[in-house]
């Protein structure tokens, strides 16, 4: 018995002994060795680059048998995704809830998704007002760089809020934004002043609703 010491994918070539020179292939992904019996056996050649390879002659009776092995060098040497792929199957099908959900209550989530749905309105009304003071016949350029960055800044109190709650376990259910006013300017007041009080009245609209958010019992 002859052993080739091979540890990774195995590919082998063999010439039956019924009909010599014709060719049969066979493989196998178990890393290990592979053994070949035979009579007699002669190295035929030797070739390590490329790829290496190894061929031999063995004789069995009255005919001769030309097997080759060869090793691919692929540079793989650990497959993680393979190994666990038996588990990945388990947890996909019994958990289709998320995972890191513990503790949470559905109405903590439901009054979170009503804190994103407020941070992206007040957002889209500064981003009203932003476009407004934008306008060459209003031309206020602090006012919109102003308005531009409350909007920005009210976006990713949001996407902060989206990410607690995909920390939680929860769903993000992003509910309708209403279509905000375009026009600004005010009679008596006139547009800017207008502008800071809507601001004002805004801000204290979204610490209200944070503030009712504190008191909505999370824990289950």
């Amino acid at each position: 018995m002859l052993t080739f010491g091979l540890s990774s994918l195995v590919m082998a070539q063999a010439a039956t002994a019924t009909a010599p020179g014709a060719v049969c292939a066979f493989s196998t992904s178990t890393a290990g060795n592979v053994s070949f019996k035979a009579s007699s056996v002669n190295v035929v050649s030797w070739r390590s680059q490329p790829k290496r390879s190894l061929t031999v002659q063995a004789s069995g009776g009255s005919e001769n048998t030309n097997v080759g092995f060869a090793k691919a060098e692929t540079g793989i040497v650990f497959e993680p995704f393979a190994e666990v792929q038996s588990e990945l199957v388990k947890v996909s099908s019994a958990y289709p809830a998320s995972l890191a959900r513990q503790r949470f209550a559905p109405s903590c989530e439901a009054a979170i998704n009503d804190q994103i749905n407020v941070e992206y309105n007040v957002s889209y009304v500064y981003h009203a007002l932003y476009a407004y003071f934008d306008r060459d016949n209003v031309g206020l350029p602090g006012f919109a760089k102003f308005f531009k960055e409350s909007s920005e800044e009210e976006r990713e109190h949001a996407e902060k809020l989206m990410k607690y709650q995909n920390k939680r376990g929860g769903r993000v259910k992003l509910n309708t934004i209403q279509s905000p006013v375009m026009e600004f300017d005010h009679t008596e007041k006139g547009d800017a002043l207008y502008s800071m009080e809507l601001a004002l009245a805004l801000e204290k609209l979204v610490n209200e609703k944070l503030l009712s958010l504190h008191q909505v019992n999370c824990y289950l």
